[in-house]
């Protein structure tokens, strides 16, 4: 029997990721530590990319499930020296119970996922960051209920925070605006799969008006540090502002998954403002992934 793998939010029926987020909800709210369904399991956790929450709230995570983690970066294993991905598929899944990967090419999760014999992960790619958008639906839903009918706006790199948010579309079905510089436009596939969910905007206001959640990014994302200045121009008129939180809806969200810039993609007064919630957000990375983990390794 094949091992569920959780490369894109779209291996999660619109039941699931919805059953998932109250799960997680409920394991925030009700912690036991005696509650160690994970006890005696792994999770291999490989970074090509340095990371702060995805390594805190997994290994966190597992040990509050009474498992452990091991922490594997690319000098530390053969994959750093050329081993082929399918060789060190076969070979970790046959040693731990789940594999996280947080990688640079997308190709590299999706191969690992075929010849592992475990479940894995996608922890990030330079296409998708599922993980990160469990932690941000599960932070709309405490804050404001199911997200289902709502505008959710995006502003800023059509990168792969962008790419998530359009698959959650059009899972929990919600309308999604997307104001990035030409040039940075999301992937054309994924926004013609989402259909009439999502709109494709050349202004930031117009973007945001009567939206109820309100997301952005850093613009030079990890490995695209040479590109700072050329994109400091680029994007210089998608900034978040509070002008644009006040076109929003009266109730809406501010999320950034971090690490930020302030005053470049998004003002002081909004990101440490009363309509941001990106400390929840970050949180609950942990509780979200924990809710993963049990329905993964606890099939």
């Amino acid at each position: 029997m094949k091992p569920r793998h959780f490369i894109s939010l779209l291996d999660l029926t619109s039941d699931e990721f919805r059953t998932l987020i109250q799960r997680a909800i409920d394991l925030k709210n009700n912690r036991n530590p005696d509650f160690t369904p994970l006890k005696g399991q792994v999770l291999a956790m490989i970074f090509e990319k340095s990371s702060t929450r995805t390594r805190i709230s997994f290994e966190t995570g597992m040990t509050n499930f009474g498992g452990s983690a091991i922490f594997l970066s690319p000098r530390d294993t053969q994959l750093g020296r050329g081993e082929p991905i399918r060789d060190s598929a076969k070979v970790i899944s046959s040693m731990v119970d789940a594999i996280m990967l947080r990688t640079n090419d997308h190709a590299t999760v999706t191969e690992f996922a075929e010849h592992s014999s475990v479940p894995v992960i996608n922890g990030l790619t330079d296409l998708l960051h599922p993980c990160q958008l469990l932690a941000d639906m599960q932070t709309y839903f405490e804050h404001r209920g199911d997200i289902k009918g709502k505008t959710v706006t995006w502003i800023g790199d059509g990168n792969n925070m962008c790419h998530s948010y359009i698959n959650a579309a059009i899972r929990l079905d919600f309308n999604l605006n997307i104001a990035c510089p030409e040039g940075y436009l999301p992937n054309t596939d994924l926004v013609k799969s989402a259909g009439n969910r999502v709109k494709l905007f050349t202004t930031t206001l117009a973007a945001s008006e009567k939206s109820d959640l309100i997301v952005t990014d850093v613009w030079a994302s990890m490995g695209q540090e040479e590109e700072q200045k050329l994109r400091e121009i680029a994007f210089k008129d998608f900034q978040v502002t509070q002008a644009l939180m006040d076109a929003a809806n009266s109730d809406a969200l501010f999320m950034h998954c971090l690490p930020a810039h302030r005053g470049e993609e998004v003002t002081a007064e909004v990101i440490d403002g009363k309509q941001s919630v990106i400390f929840n957000e970050a949180e609950n990375r942990l509780h979200a992934q924990k809710a993963l983990l049990e329905l993964l390794m606890c099939a």
